[in-house]
């Protein structure tokens, strides 16, 4: 792995890839300079302010990078191969010269597979590949893989049984870090490319152990199916979904990174948002809430709306009165409800249906009749009355305000799917006067989701991305579900990782609440981030939290990655401190984690010793500072270079799924964990399977 030698004696293939990296940041520029320079124009003002903000958009995602590399890897083809000889750069976007020649290869692009999946036994027609290391922009480092040829440039490789991995991949994958979350693309492994690059019609669910990159491979999923179905998945949408704010913080800065701007990026909460959440349920109600029975409760309520005619419906048109029996408008109803229409859908057709049952005895009795007679007859007030009457309109806040607001309604639609337990754990006591003052919760606001798609479809998206499934409830799967009904999903999770009461314990159950029972289900285990000694101590709670998994292997090895140290009691705030201050001597982001009853007890520790911090969670912050104090519950999905863990056995005995909040906690340090601990240490954690 040739180095840099300096001014003078500088290595002669860093100096030409240098020399290049400079020729294509220019020509970035002059990209970016010419979307800048077009006058925009258009018919009229609302198309022009369209190709305005679509020239904006274009601008932005040509805006260099000064600290991330335009190019990550070189790709030269063999002689006699599609490419015959050519050699490509391979980096985050596009990148061509004045004449628009490519210097620079997006790494979405097909010439670009190689990159990830070419191996000795299968080059994929490459006679070398070349990886480049940075520092910043700057390049500083290059290492070539030679196809065909049994030995790597300058002894460049390192052996992990039969594989070998490039010391530049760890180099990138070991980088100390601060901040939100930074692109994989310089790093992604075959075994994650395959999903990335997967069919876009089709769903995929990862089972993914800690430091396995599925959310990087999530996110690098989207940006490949802007790029590769671009006007399909830009004109019907894609979403991100995360379990909180502070981890869609934390993944912010990726797909921007990746030069993709527009995707909406929220929590099932923010997505579902009818009405705002005031109040937090129950353990047992959020279990009852969140359980696909109630999707058959509401839909028996939202159509038991619809009451048998009385009378007939007389209309009266000029001198003569058109009658159209009780039977004939129940018989009509009764069509609509079989056909499985929306609720809304069929109010509307019932209206149509009469209309055409009035306009047949008019023809009948001579008279001429076209679309203008039909919606006349259709909007007449006593037809209006009439289906208003029948198929009254439904207000999906008040029908679920109705359900939970008195014993007997829930009674009228939950007998024979919730027992009188459940029923009594979800009805609001006492009784809000009205929506307006309701405490409602997040479970409710997903129970208003499903009522109103009974009554009005869901548009769906071309793509969804759900992280941390694991912990959905399956009313909140079929939330989801309904936003890529005739789209795909990218499901993500651990089951070993579920905190939630309702969280799934397998993976089919929860893709059959989502509508996507066919997806296919693909295991990441191999741990790229989390080094095995930290890996290993942290599968100690398999056993106990997810008997079917099985452990992940970790790619990296660091004797010094874990410390347990036991604490004298009435130490352990300073012992905290004291960790934490060796902690931020090194480069990199440290989290305290500990649970949530002993984050104001740490941040005393820590302010005691004049360490600045920020409260995950909080709006507060002291000063601007790499260290962070998470709450346990808040830690899922956050990486940090060193984590100090205090008191384990606080987390393991807080809540019912405590060993996996645990888990979760012991497996969030990429480079170092220390964990101290002045009470016992869970007796899973004592014991080496």
């Amino acid at each position: 792995m040739p180095a840099d030698a300096g001014e003078d004696g500088e290595d002669p293939v860093i100096h030409a890839e240098r020399v290049h990296l400079a020729e294509s940041r220019e020509f970035l520029r002059l990209m970016r300079e010419n979307v800048l320079a077009i006058n925009p124009m258009a018919g009229d003002r609302v198309s022009l302010e369209f190709l305005k903000a679509d020239l904006y958009r274009r601008a932005e995602s040509l805006r260099d990078l000064p600290d991330a590399p335009l190019f990550f890897g070189r790709l030269n083809y063999a002689t006699r191969t599609e490419f015959d000889g050519s050699a490509f750069h391979i980096g985050r976007r596009h990148v061509h010269d004045l004449d628009g020649t490519p210097v620079v290869i997006d790494w979405r692009a097909p010439v670009s597979l190689p990159f990830y999946r070419a191996s000795q036994v299968e080059p994929m027609g490459l006679r070398l590949r070349r990886r480049f290391g940075f520092s910043g922009g700057d390049l500083t480092a290059y290492e070539d893989e030679r196809f065909g040829v049994s030995e790597a440039v300058g002894g460049a490789t390192v052996r992990s049984g039969e594989k070998e991995t490039s010391k530049l991949l760890l180099a990138e994958i070991e980088r100390p870090r601060s901040g939100p979350m930074r692109d994989i693309v310089a790093t992604i492994q075959p075994d994650q490319d395959e999903i990335v690059r997967g069919d876009a019609s089709q769903t995929v669910c990862v089972q993914g152990a800690p430091g396995t990159g599925k959310t990087a491979v999530g996110l690098h999923r989207v940006a490949y199916l802007l790029y590769a179905h671009k006007e399909r998945v830009t004109r019907r949408g894609v979403v991100v979904v995360g379990p909180n704010l502070a981890f869609l913080s934390y993944i912010r800065n990726v797909l921007p990174a990746l030069g993709e701007l527009d995707v909406t990026q929220t929590t099932v909460t923010e997505m579902v948002a009818s009405v705002p959440v005031r109040a937090a349920d129950s353990d047992a109600a959020g279990v009852v809430k969140g359980d696909v029975r109630m999707a058959e409760v509401l839909r028996r309520a939202v159509w038991a709306s619809i009451t048998e005619p009385a009378e007939a419906l007389v209309v009266a048109r000029g001198a003569r009165r058109w009658r159209v029996s009780a039977r004939q408008v129940g018989e009509l109803a009764a069509e609509l409800r079989e056909r499985g229409v929306r609720y809304g859908a069929g109010r509307e057709l019932l209206g149509h249906r009469i209309a055409h049952v009035i306009l047949s005895q008019l023809e009948a009795a001579g008279e001429t009749c076209d679309d203008r007679t039909h919606d006349a007859v259709r909007r007449a007030a006593p037809v209006r009355a009439y289906v208003d009457r029948v198929w009254p309109k439904v207000d999906a806040k008040r029908l679920v305000f109705g359900l939970l607001s008195s014993p007997a309604e829930l009674a009228r639609h939950a007998s024979g799917l919730l027992s009188e337990a459940d029923q009594e754990v979800i009805v609001w006591s006492p009784s809000p006067r009205g929506p307006g003052s309701a405490r409602w919760s997040r479970a409710d606001l997903v129970l208003i989701d499903e009522a109103a798609d009974l009554i009005e479809r869901t548009p769906s998206l071309a793509h969804v991305v759900v992280d941390e499934a694991q912990d959905l409830s399956p009313m909140e799967c079929r939330a989801i579900g309904r936003r890529c009904s005739t789209g795909s999903a990218t499901v993500l999770g651990d089951i070993a990782q579920g905190t939630t009461p309702w969280s799934a314990t397998s993976w089919p159950a929860m893709l059959s609440h989502l509508g996507k029972p066919e997806a296919s289900v693909r295991e990441l285990d191999v741990g790229y981030r989390v080094p095995r000694q930290i890996l290993d101590y942290a599968s100690r709670l398999l056993p106990s939290i997810a008997p079917g998994l099985r452990p992940a292997v970790s790619l990296r090895q660091d004797a010094a990655a874990l410390s347990v140290e036991p604490v004298p009691p009435g130490a352990l705030g300073r012992r905290v401190a004291d960790a934490t201050s060796r902690a931020l001597a090194s480069a990199g982001s440290v989290a305290v984690i500990c649970a949530d009853t002993q984050v104001a007890d740490v941040c005393a520790a820590l302010r005691a010793t004049g360490l600045e911090f920020a409260v995950l969670g909080s709006a507060s912050v002291e000063g601007e500072s790499r260290l962070t104090v998470v709450p346990v519950t808040l830690a899922k999905g956050l990486e940090f270079d060193h984590v100090v863990l205090a008191e384990p056995s606080r987390i393991a005995t807080g809540e019912a799924h405590g060993l996996r909040r645990l888990y979760v906690a012991l497996t969030r340090a990429v480079s170092r964990l220390t964990v101290l601990h002045a009470e016992p240490l869970p007796s899973e954690l004592c014991s080496v399977p």
